[in-house]
């Protein structure tokens, strides 16, 4: 089992940016982002895995940047260009992928408690 702590979310201006961290127990092959806003589905954003091999979902491409340290065992998130429809709870994710089969979506079962994420117009 993998243990999930999150910081860095917050309040900015639309425009603004914030990083976001998710650190783990330990390792894991597969980590990701995840959002969700009130009465909406919880929404995959970015994942990547211990290989830097990653993926985003289109609403963030050229504005979020996903990244890890493995010998950390943490995870980032970095968010630029934000808008007021990028406002959620972020929610970090870990899988146990492997190279064959990468990170299925289906094969996320441990979560950090969220961090909320606030922009403003």
């Amino acid at each position: 089992q993998v243990q999930l702590v999150e910081s860095g979310g917050g309040s900015v201006q639309a425009g603004g940016s914030l990083n976001l961290s998710c650190v783990a127990s330990g390792p894991i092959y597969c980590m990701g982002w995840f959002r969700q806003a009130p009465g909406k589905e919880r929404e995959g954003i970015a994942h990547i895995d211990s290989a830097s091999d990653y993926m985003y979902t289109e609403s963030v491409k050229g504005r979020f940047t996903i990244s890890r340290d493995n010998a950390k065992h943490t995870m980032y998130l970095q968010m630029n260009s934000l808008r007021p429809e990028d406002t959620a709870m972020y929610y970090c994710a870990a899988s146990p992928g492997t190279p064959t089969t990468w990170c299925p979506l289906e094969t996320y079962r441990y979560w950090g408690r969220g961090t909320q994420v606030t922009v403003s117009s």
